[in-house]
């Protein structure tokens, strides 16, 4: 099983909220499916919360997205 940073460049390319860049130089996002269910809640202050939590983050913690969204 491949990792999902297997491709990342070596010269440490990491960003906010789940983007990386591979070794082409391409940027690409990692959406897991729980985050696109807390931006497309009916709830708009769950989905807002959601999004802040994204935001202070490098690696999406589904973990803390969860938590967001309970609050």
């Amino acid at each position: 099983m491949a990792r999902l940073n297997s491709g990342v460049r070596q010269d440490g390319e990491e960003s906010e909220c789940g983007w990386c860049k591979d070794k082409l130089g391409l940027s690409w996002q990692i959406t897991p499916v729980t985050l696109t269910e807390a931006f497309t809640s009916p709830d708009r202050a769950e989905a807002k919360r959601a999004f802040n939590a994204m935001l202070e983050m490098k690696k999406i913690d589904i973990a803390k997205i969860d938590g967001a969204r309970r609050r």
